[in-house]
Order: structure tokens, then C-alpha cells, then sequence
């Protein structure tokens, strides 16, 4: 059971655009043929879809939440704006966008995680391969999901704002399944936002091995958009996958 209706007013709050995230998308967008286009997987409320089309970047936003969807379809944009919305998962992807036609496809704030099991995990990276264009770029943020390796039960790293903290554990099954349970907390109470979702605990060794398998070259580790190398310890990976 899913209620990401009750995350949505505090979405932009818990996943803020930061200097670092905005300054590392201008400068991988800059290093191909304007305007560059890129493809924002979970993009969520579409904030940094929009910082990143006031710069003349051709963006393409899936979210295939409707609640998150309507957010990012209500802020603002101009004509001048090269910008649109679509609700759609990553399984649909390269039935209806084009292929070869991104020079950057993003899926940042854990969503990766969404991608419930292996086999589609595996899918997931042939079909980023199959829709970017020749020497284009994938950005993958996830959860350190080796840092507690063999444990039943993760903590994940708390997101929290002035108004709201947002936290979750996955939960290992026997059968290997991993199930996703999340809350916010605000003023004394415990508000659910996923309730038993099932999602895949993607690590950093098959992020390389699965880009592989797709046909990328190399892939890059860090702990966040500051470039910093990334840490056993590190609460997040930031993969730049190419």
C-alpha cells in the first residue's frame, strides 16, 4: 500500500536542488551539442527539470506517480522552455521515447530503487543504453545498500527538512524480495508513505557489472554531486555510468 500522496507537499523540502547537483548537470550537459536533451527518470515535482530547461536544456521528465506528476505539470515555465512531462515507468520507456536521442538520462534521489527485482534491474540499464546517444552519459543515485551487506533489516539515511523528517527501513525476505516501509514525522505524529513496496536493493558491484552487460564502458563512483570519492561508509552512491 502506497499513500505518496502524503509526501508530496514536503517533496521539494526532503529533495532540494542543491549548488553541487545544479553545477554538476550544467557542466555534463555542456559537454555535447546544444541544447542537450535530457531524460529525468523519477524526476518526482520536476525541480531540477525545471532549473535545468531555464538553462536551455531540453528536458524530458517520467514519473509514474500521478500525485508527484501533477506537482512538477503546475510550477511554472515559459515558452522558451523546452521542457514536458510524461506519468510512465521505466519498463515502457523504449516503446515511446526515441532511441539515441539522450545525451544524459538522470534517475537521482534513490529512485532506481522502484525497479523491483533483478531481472528488471538488468533491463533497466539495456534500455538507458538503447534510448542515449552515441557517447552519452547515465547518472544512477542510490542508497549504499553494501554498507549493510547481509543485514535483514536497512535503515535507510533520514531526510528532514524544517517542517517534516522522512524515514525508512527495507526489510530482506527469505526469498531474497526486499520490501520498502516509509513515514514521515511531523509534530509528534507518524505519517505512512510506502507501506510493504517491493523494490531492489541495487549495490555498487552491480551497477558495474549490469552497465556492462549493457554495453557501457565505464562507470564512476561518488558519494554525492561534489565530486568526493565514494566511501565504503558513504550513505549514497552517485554512479556516472558511460
Amino acid at each position: 500500500m502506497d499513500s505518496i500522496k502524503n509526501l508530496v507537499e514536503y517533496y521539494d523540502e526532503l529533495h532540494p536542488v542543491t549548488l553541487a547537483q545544479q553545477t554538476f548537470y550544467e557542466t555534463l550537459t555542456q559537454k555535447f551539442p546544444h541544447p542537450a536533451k535530457l531524460l529525468s527518470i523519477g524526476c518526482g515535482t520536476g525541480v531540477l527539470c525545471h532549473r535545468l530547461a531555464k538553462n536551455s536544456v531540453d528536458i524530458t521528465g517520467l514519473e509514474p506517480q500521478r500525485e508527484l506528476l501533477e506537482s512538477a505539470n503546475l510550477k511554472y515555465r515559459s515558452q522558451l522552455m523546452s521542457l514536458r512531462f510524461f506519468q510512465m515507468s521505466t519498463l515502457e520507456m523504449t516503446r515511446f521515447l526515441g532511441k539515441k536521442f539522450y545525451n544524459v538520462i538522470s534517475c537521482i534521489n534513490c529512485r532506481a530503487m522502484f525497479i523491483p527485482d533483478k531481472t528488471l534491474a538488468k533491463k533497466f540499464f539495456c534500455d538507458c543504453k538503447e534510448l542515449l546517444a552515441d557517447g552519452g552519459t547515465l547518472v544512477i543515485q542510490i542508497y549504499n545498500f553494501e554498507k549493510n551487506k547481509g543485514s535483514p533489516k536497512i535503515e535507510l539515511p533520514e531526510l528532514s527538512s524544517a517542517r517534516v523528517r522522512y524515514k525508512g527501513f527495507v526489510t530482506r525476505l527469505s526469498n531474497g524480495d526486499c520490501r520498502l516501509d516509509s513515514f514521515l514525522e511531523k509534530n509528534g505524529k507518524t505519517i505512512p508513505v510506502y507501506e510493504q513496496a517491493r523494490v531492489y536493493a541495487l549495490t555498487k558491484t552491480e551497477i558495474k557489472e549490469f552497465s556492462q552487460e549493457a554495453g557501457f564502458k565505464n562507470a564512476r563512483f561518488f558519494s554525492g554531486f561534489d565530486g568526493l570519492d565514494c566511501a565504503p561508509d558513504s550513505p549514497f552512491i552517485l554512479a556516472v555510468i558511460d
